[in-house]
């Protein structure tokens, strides 16, 4: 018998859009570590694995309030590298949640990607 993939969602836990996608998780037994980027932080090598997967213009959440406040130094001539840095030192501009399921990621949440990722 295969043996299930490893899910471990990466998030911050008052967020409203990471409540929705623990909640499908949890209504369809599915068994996930959590990890929140406020308590626990987040790697470079985890932001930049994930950024070779899906781009970095992907998980940098430039439509939160964090990134929004940001100095127009910050935000001008972005670049992975800048990014990453931006993402590491406030990981709340990083997008939420992001789903890693044995390997693969999803940035985001919708029940059909998830359903998806789950088939």
């Amino acid at each position: 018998m295969a043996r299930p993939p490893s899910v471990t969602i990466y998030g911050i836990k008052a967020c409203d859009t990471m409540k929705k996608a623990r909640t499908w998780l949890d209504q369809h037994g599915i068994a996930y570590a959590f990890h929140d980027y406020k308590t626990a932080g987040i790697e470079r090598a985890r932001l930049e694995t994930w950024a070779a997967q899906v781009g970095w213009e992907l998980l940098l959440n430039r439509s939160g309030t964090t990134f929004r406040k940001l100095p127009e130094a910050d935000k001008a001539d972005l670049d992975e590298t800048k990014a990453i840095a931006l993402m590491l030192g406030q990981p709340s501009m990083i997008r939420r949640p992001v789903l890693d399921v044995g390997g693969g990621v999803i940035v985001g949440f919708t029940p059909h990607a998830y359903a998806s990722s789950f088939a």
